[in-house]
C-alpha cells in the first residue's frame, strides 16, 4: 500500500512505456495565492488516470492547463515525449485534447445538434450541413443511450440529460486524450453504467482519460491509476490494485470522513408538510404523470430522504412543493393550510425553502457577490423607506459565512471565486436566512467532495435539533444512510417503499428499480 511518502516525481515515471502526456513541475499562482505547487502528472496511453481531491486542491485548474483553458505560471508540459504549449483551448484540441467541464457549458437556447457541432460546423457549399449534423447527434445520442430529437433545446432538458449532451459533444471530437470533470455529477446509476461502457471502449481503442470525481467507489470501478492532490501539491500516486477508499481519503483530507448519522435524543414535532395524492404531469407529455398520486408527510426536526434514479420524480416532487410545478391532481398541506395557486415568493415568506438541483442556473446569481448572493431572497428584510439598509444586510451576510462555515474571505467576494462546495453552501444559506420550516433540498451534494458532504450534510441535521423539518433528494445510494431518519424510495413517479436507517442498501436499491448484482 502506497503512502505520501512512496510518491515519485513524473520524470521517474517517464521511462516507463505507455505515457502519453507528462506535465512536469506545473505551478499556477494567482496574485498572491499559489494554486499548483510543482505538480508532476502523467497520462497512460489506453488507461483511466483518476484525479482525487477535495474542492480547492487543484484539479480543475491542472485540468485547465492541460486542456489550454489557463497557461502554466512555470513548468513544462509534454506529449509524446515532445515539448509543447497550449495557448488556447484550440491548441489542445488540435493536439487530440478534449474536456468535460465540471459546470454545465452548454447554450440552453439552442438545439442539441447546435451545442454537438457548435464552433466547428459541417459546411457543404458555403452553408451549414444541418442534415449530417443531425444525423451524427442521432448517433451519438443513441451510443449514449439518450431518447432525444437532435433538434430539441438543451434548455429544455433535465440536468442529467444536459450532462449527457455535454459528454456526447466531447466525444464528437476525435480526442486521443478526453478530460472527464464530474461527469457523473447529475446521472443515475443506469447512465452511470452506459458512460462506464463508452469509457471501457475508449480506452479499447487507445484513448487516454482522465477521471476527475467526488463519488470516490464510483471512480474506483474505472481507474487504472489514482493520483492525489491536496493544497495544491500531489501526496499520493498509485496503481490500482494498490489502492481502496481509505487510502484515497487518508491522502485527501487526512482522515476517514463519513457523511454522519441521523440526529437523536429529541422528539419529532408536529406535522409540518403534508403531500396527499400529489400528481404532477410532464410538461412535454400530458399523458404521462412525472409525480402519481403521491403521498408524504413530514414532521418538525424530522429528516427524510428521497432516494430514486433518473425520471423517478424527485426533482418535480420538490418543486411541485415549493411552487415551480403544475400540480395535476391532489394537494399539499403546509402548517395545516391547503396551498392552492401561491407563487413561489409567497411560498418563501410562508416558509417553504428550496435548494436546487442545479446552483449555477437556479441558486447564483454569478455577477453578484457572496454577500449579495446570501440575502437574495431575504431582502425584505433590509429594506427602510424604500432603500435598503447595507449594514443591516452585511451583518446578516457575515453571520451567514460563519453559521454555514463559508471559507470565503469576506461577503464583498465574488461569488465566482468560490469552490463548489462553498457556492453549495451559499445557497443553503440564502434559504436559511428566510426562518424556512421546511427545506428542500435537490441533491444538496452535487459536485462538491466528501469533506464538504460531511459539512452540508452536518449543517442540516444541525438545524433539524433545532425543529427544522429536511426533504433531501438524492441519487446517491451512500447518502441514503447519511442523516435521514427516514428513506422514502421514488420509482416512476410513484413510492415504491419506505425504509428506516438501519435499512439494507440492497434492498433501497431493489426498491428503486435498480438493478442489484452480487
Amino acid at each position: 500500500m502506497n503512502t505520501a511518502a512512496d510518491v515519485t516525481t513524473a520524470e521517474g515515471a517517464g521511462s516507463e512505456g505507455g505515457v502519453v502526456l507528462q506535465a512536469r513541475d506545473i505551478v499556477k499562482t494567482y496574485g498572491g495565492t499559489r494554486a499548483l505547487k510543482g505538480v508532476n502528472f502523467e497520462i497512460h496511453r489506453g488507461e483511466v488516470t483518476t484525479l482525487f481531491g477535495e474542492n480547492g486542491a487543484g484539479k480543475s485548474t491542472l485540468m485547465k492547463i492541460l486542456s489550454g483553458v489557463e497557461q502554466p505560471t512555470s513548468g513544462q508540459i509534454a506529449l509524446d515525449g515532445e515539448p509543447v504549449t497550449f495557448a488556447t483551448t484550440t491548441d489542445a484540441r488540435d493536439h487530440g485534447i478534449a474536456i468535460i467541464h465540471q459546470e454545465l457549458s452548454l447554450a440552453p437556447n439552442l438545439s442539441v445538434r447546435d451545442n454537438i457541432f457548435l464552433g466547428r460546423e459541417i459546411t457543404r457549399s458555403g452553408g451549414v450541413d444541418f442534415a449530417e449534423e443531425s444525423r451524427q447527434t442521432a448517433a451519438l445520442l443513441e451510443d449514449m443511450r439518450l431518447d432525444v430529437d437532435p433538434s430539441t433545446p438543451v434548455g429544455d432538458l433535465r440536468v442529467g440529460q444536459q450532462q449527457i449532451v455535454e459528454i456526447a459533444r466531447a466525444l464528437s471530437i476525435d480526442a486521443r486524450i478526453l478530460i472527464m470533470d464530474e461527469p457523473t455529477s447529475a446521472l443515475a446509476a443506469r447512465e452511470v453504467e452506459i458512460l462506464f461502457g463508452i469509457i471501457e471502449d475508449l480506452t479499447s481503442r487507445g484513448v487516454s482519460l482522465v477521471y476527475i470525481s467526488h463519488h470516490l467507489e464510483e471512480a474506483l470501478q474505472v481507474t487504472d491509476h489514482a493520483v492525489v492532490l491536496r493544497d495544491g501539491s500531489m501526496t499520493a500516486r498509485g496503481a490500482r490494485e494498490d489502492i481502496d477508499l481509505e487510502w484515497i481519503v487518508r491522502h485527501m483530507v487526512g482522515e476517514n470522513f463519513d457523511l454522519g448519522s441521523p440526529p437523536q435524543g429529541y422528539a419529532f414535532g408536529q406535522s409540518v408538510l403534508q403531500i396527499q395524492d400529489l400528481t404532477v404531469r410532464d410538461p412535454e407529455n400530458a399523458e404521462r404523470a412525472v409525480v402519481d398520486q403521491l403521498s408524504l408527510e413530514v414532521r418538525e426536526g424530522e429528516i427524510v430522504c428521497v432516494y430514486g434514479l433518473m425520471g423517478a420524480g424527485r426533482t418535480e416532487l420538490l418543486e411541485a412543493v415549493a411552487g415551480r410545478g403544475e400540480i395535476a391532481g391532489g394537494r399539499i398541506l403546509y402548517q395545516g393550510g391547503t396551498l392552492d395557486g401561491e407563487s413561489i415568493r409567497e411560498r418563501i415568506a410562508m416558509g417553504i425553502g428550496l435548494v436546487p438541483e442545479d446552483r449555477q442556473r437556479d441558486g447564483l446569481v454569478p455577477t453578484m457577490s457572496v454577500g449579495q448572493n446570501l440575502t437574495l431572497a431575504s431582502i425584505k428584510q433590509f429594506l427602510r423607506r424604500g432603500f435598503t439598509s447595507r449594514r443591516a444586510e452585511n451583518a446578516l451576510a457575515t453571520s451567514l459565512i460563519t453559521d454555514v462555515t463559508v471559507k470565503a474571505p469576506g461577503p464583498g467576494v465574488g461569488i465566482g471565486s468560490l469552490s463548489g462546495g462553498n457556492q453549495q453552501k451559499v445557497v443553503i444559506g440564502k434559504v436559511l436566512a428566510t426562518r424556512p420550516g421546511v427545506m428542500l433540498l435537490d441533491e444538496p451534494s452535487r459536485g462538491i467532495d466528501i469533506g464538504a458532504k460531511a459539512e452540508v450534510f452536518g449543517l442540516l441535521a444541525q438545524r433539524a435539533r433545532e425543529g427544522l423539518a429536511v426533504v433531501y433528494s438524492t441519487s446517491e445510494i451512500e447518502e441514503c444512510f447519511s442523516i435521514a431518519h427516514r428513506i422514502v424510495v421514488l420509482h416512476r413517479g410513484r413510492i415504491s417503499a419506505e425504509f428506516g436507517p438501519d435499512a439494507a442498501k440492497a434492498d433501497v436499491m431493489a426498491a428503486s428499480g435498480e438493478v442489484v448484482t452480487s
